[in-house]
């Protein structure tokens, strides 16, 4: 099973302009960070930070924090492809995540510290985001996961 199956099959890509994420890439210490803003049903921001040949993917409901120690939920969705740190563009209404996607920011990212199975402590170098921040799972996610039926794991996007 590949990484990006999750993301493939919830895409028509006859209908959507978003990369099909096909292309094979070699694994590697790839680093780039993109930050997504996305005029979906819901406004959001999406981060993505290049991991192992994909992109691993948060939706920030209120985007990210500028506040040091300001908790911002950070809701993991699933892997997309590295294309798709380029991608721009309207995803039809009807479409999975229909609305307009806007590349915010995008650089490099960074670990700060050793790593952990589940926190990331990571530094961001993008054009408009520079500095710390961290990922760790809520203290109440099971919760949250109950309460709104979410499937995903939920993480706090602390800035540091």
């Amino acid at each position: 099973m590949s990484e990006l199956d999750s993301y493939q099959r919830k895409r028509n890509f006859e209908r959507t302009p978003e990369p099909a994420g096909k292309n094979r890439h070699q694994l590697g210490a790839g680093r780039r960070y993109v930050m997504h803003k996305h005029a979906a049903s819901h406004e959001h921001f999406d981060l993505r930070l290049e991991r192992d040949g994909v992109l691993m993917s948060w939706a920030l409901p209120k985007g990210p924090s500028l506040v040091s120690g300001e908790r911002r939920l950070a809701v993991q969705v699933e892997d997309h492809p590295l294309e798709y740190g380029d991608f721009e563009g309207v995803i039809p209404q009807e479409a999975y995540g229909g609305g307009t996607v806007m590349l915010w920011d995008r650089g490099e990212w960074k670990p700060a510290g050793k790593e952990k199975r589940d926190r990331i402590d990571l530094v961001l170098e993008g054009e408009k985001l520079k500095g710390a921040w961290t990922l760790e799972p809520c203290r109440d996610s099971r919760r949250l996961q109950t309460l709104r039926g979410w499937s995903h794991e939920h993480f706090q996007a602390i800035c540091t």
